[in-house]
């Protein structure tokens, strides 16, 4: 497999795993109301991508590296300080979509040089447009929270 691909997967793998786990911490700190219904989701989201994306590194060769990066620290700590002064309700989402947005982008990097073979392009284009329709969903979820207030 060529090597930018091999980079551009690894660089999505710890991505999903940085996200997933900011996640975890938001899950955590929501103590089960608010907006824990769309965390489950999104660590779900990110838990499967993580793991085909390191099923696909193994296959190249390669270890995983599930630790994730400093990121996890940042998303950690945004989350934590997010639901101690404001609580981790719609409020939180346009952050959400921000961050979402950006990992997004990652995969159309990874996508547009062509260099993918078949399958890897199909499972990053799949796993792109999932994100997408998170995106959409949050998207839609803030403008229905705006209305109300």
């Amino acid at each position: 497999m060529d090597h930018d691909i091999l980079e551009h997967l690894k660089s999505l793998h710890t991505s999903a795993i940085d996200a997933r786990n900011g996640y975890q911490e938001a899950l955590e700190d929501a103590d089960g109301k608010g907006m824990t219904p769309l965390f489950r989701d999104m660590i779900a989201v990110h838990e499967s991508h993580a793991g085909e994306l390191a099923r696909e590194l193994t296959r190249a060769n390669e270890i995983p590296d599930d630790s994730g990066s400093f990121m996890t620290t940042v998303h950690k700590t945004i989350m934590d300080v997010r639901s101690w002064f404001n609580g981790l309700d719609e409020s939180v989402l346009s952050g959400l979509i921000d961050g979402e947005t950006r990992n997004a982008s990652k995969y159309d990097d990874a996508l547009k040089d062509g260099k993918a073979p078949a399958n890897i392009a199909s499972l990053l284009s799949a796993q792109r447009d999932r994100l997408l329709q998170m995106i959409s969903d949050m998207k839609a979820r803030q403008a229905a929270a705006e209305r109300v207030s």
